[in-house]
């Protein structure tokens, strides 16, 4: 999953984007209006976290332009205007949830996966299964029959991608996307260092590799 973080003050940003990174997520952050909307007209994050006061071009405004786009990214307004009337105001250009700073982390997180659940309109799992890999992302644990895997933070989102698309080819650009917050040269081979790391904790002790290549297409779960 990937969320953009658009908030001028550089702690409130850094805290959002240490705190989403840790919680698995990929994340892009712009200090001002104008940047934050060169990114979100992308239209490629799964939810944004917005500032309304924001140098250069306001918080309203920013959704505003994205909706005239028809960009549908869930939107949290985060902001320290409490009247009902902004977050009516909030609401009614676009956003679709609105906090108060100051806020509580782990509500940002619930509220992220509330608006997420909402825009596919699917039900969050809280497990993955893939043969005989089960991830719980409650608990942030995962295991291959009754071996726990010790996995990386990186190793560990880039299985939850593969495990979300079971049988599906997933491309390196995809996974530099989804995986990293950085975009990377397409020729760097990250991915497959990345790729090696995973298949050394979840094939190389097992009798059957679950990571496919798909020469020149990208990598593929599942037997």
């Amino acid at each position: 999953m990937r969320l953009l973080v658009v908030e001028d003050d550089p702690k409130i940003r850094s805290f959002l984007e240490n705190g989403l990174r840790q919680e698995g997520y990929a994340v892009d952050a712009a200090a001002d209006g104008v940047e934050g909307l060169h990114l979100g007209a992308s239209g490629r994050y799964d939810a944004a976290i917005i500032d309304i006061m924001l140098p250069g071009l306001d918080g309203l405004a920013l959704i505003e332009r994205l909706r005239e786009k028809r960009i549908d990214t869930p939107v949290l307004i985060l902001s320290a205007k409490r009247e009902v009337d902004d977050r009516v105001k909030g609401l009614q250009v676009g956003g679709d949830d609105y906090m108060v700073k100051p806020f509580s982390f782990s509500e940002v997180i619930a509220r992220i996966q509330a608006l997420i659940r909402r825009a596919t309109r699917a039900e969050e799992p809280t497990s993955l299964t893939v043969g005989d890999l089960r991830m719980d992302l409650l608990r942030r644990k995962v295991w291959r029959g009754d071996v726990e895997l010790d996995l990386r933070q990186r190793e560990w989102a880039l299985l939850e991608y593969l495990m979300r698309n079971p049988g599906r080819v997933v491309s390196k650009t995809s996974i530099l996307e989804h995986v990293y917050d950085y975009s990377f040269d397409p020729q760097t081979n990250v991915v497959d260092v990345l790729v090696h790391r995973l298949r050394a904790s979840v094939d190389k002790p097992f009798d059957e590799n679950l990571i496919r290549t798909v020469r020149g297409v990208g990598y593929v779960l599942g037997s």
